[in-house]
């Protein structure tokens, strides 16, 4: 089994790196330090399974989900996150992610995620899988973000961390006016007036880092 790690934090990849390389099953680990590397290597295949930061400069692992899923690349891909698990696993897995794992478990649950990816399975906690498959919200419950949809969250998180429309279109490949458009979508759907009101929120919200 060949796996990819993508994380931007040395010491995070070298930890994670010595656990997977201790699996039985596991000929090569290699290594991404950002979005952009992850995505080039992915495109070129081969990889069996892909251990995905989804906080990364340049391209956020859900950035890197809905490129592979433009281009259909298909992959395993565990996300990692320091975020809670409510606030960006769904998404990810909605964007075709085997798994998500919160980097405060990752060292203890790494290797049965991994198994349960590589047999086909997903793997996530009990509590996700149950707000998952019945935690539909009625449109009056939601939060503000919880309304956009992925390509709109996606935009929201990059110009909540400072990007400019023209920043956003060339890392989704999209032109700046698709990207306005969006935009004024998301402060519409948010009940707000300007980007600085998005990043308050997204830090708030534990979105951004």
């Amino acid at each position: 089994m060949k796996v990819l790690i993508a994380d931007d934090h040395l010491v995070v990849r070298k930890g994670l790196k010595e656990i997977v390389r201790n699996m039985d099953d596991v000929s090569v680990v290699d290594e991404a330090k950002d979005g952009r590397e992850a995505l080039a290597k992915i495109e070129k295949g081969g990889y069996d399974i892909v251990i995905l930061d989804i906080s990364m400069p340049g391209l956020s692992g859900l950035d890197v989900l809905h490129t592979m899923k433009s281009k259909n690349v298909k992959a395993q891909i565990l996300i990692l996150s320091v975020h809670p698990q409510e606030q960006y696993a769904i998404r990810a897995l909605r964007l075709g992610a085997s798994g998500y794992l919160s980097k405060d478990s990752a060292y203890e649950e790494l290797t049965s995620a991994i198994k349960k990816i590589s047999a086909g399975g997903r793997y996530i906690s009990s509590d996700l899988a149950e707000k998952y498959l019945f935690g539909k919200k009625k449109d009056a419950d939601k939060t503000p973000h919880e309304r956009l949809s992925e390509r709109e969250f996606q935009i929201m998180c990059m110009l909540a961390k400072g990007k400019s429309v023209t920043e956003v279109a060339h890392d989704l490949f999209i032109s700046d006016k698709t990207v306005s458009t969006h935009r004024m979508r998301i402060l519409e759907k948010m009940g707000m007036k300007k980007n600085a009101d998005l990043m308050l929120y997204a830090i708030r919200n534990n979105l951004i880092e």
